[in-house]
């Protein structure tokens, strides 16, 4: 099984966080920021990854921006030498109004384009541009890259939550075990 276990202590946070890839979607995600809760709830159930989070901290930017950071980590333990995986994954999630693609490689190199606009400057109790931000930090530490496109649709609830499903359906997709060896003529990813 591909897991990872991770404890993040700083003056601004304290985070604890387990990650099994190769799970069924069961998840128990504690932050103080219940929407939040919501989109990592929404990325463990649809990409089947067994996911245990508890974080606090003293502001949001903050504990988002850990939760990120940790679970990117995670992602990169969990997937060690990256030997066998599929290396490439896409989805387009329809909901509602909403249709949105989302595409990564899982290359070791960062990158991330996220072309999804909020109008509202808080969707519930999360900060809009804590989205983003959560996306770009949590490539950055788990080195794939990400494309991410809202195709149409205007309810911001909605966006969000496509972004975050079809992020795990993507990941699912490009985590799987599909041969052996590195996908990638260089030998190593």
């Amino acid at each position: 099984m591909r897991t990872s276990i991770i404890a993040r202590k700083t003056k601004e946070t304290d985070i604890k966080l387990s990650l099994n890839i190769d799970g069924r979607g069961n998840y128990n995600i504690r932050t103080d920021i219940k929407f939040f809760n919501h989109l990592l709830s929404s990325l463990a159930k649809h990409g089947s990854f067994d996911l245990k989070l508890k974080a606090s901290g003293d502001n949001e930017h903050h504990v988002v921006e850990d939760v990120a950071i940790t679970l990117g980590e995670a992602f990169k333990r969990a997937l060690g030498s990256k030997q066998g995986i599929r290396r490439f994954g896409f989805s387009i999630v329809p909901m509602d109004d909403v249709l949105l693609l989302t595409s990564v490689d899982i290359s070791g190199r960062a990158y991330s384009s996220i072309g999804v606009k909020f109008r509202r400057k808080k969707i519930e109790d999360l900060s809009a541009e804590m989205i983003s931000h959560f996306l770009a930090t949590f490539v950055s530490e788990s080195r794939i890259n990400l494309h991410a496109k809202l195709l149409e649709g205007k309810n911001e609830h909605h966006k969000a939550e496509a972004l975050f499903k079809s992020l795990a359906l993507s990941l699912k997709d490009a985590c799987s075990i599909t041969g052996k060896g590195a996908p990638s003529t260089k030998g190593v990813v």
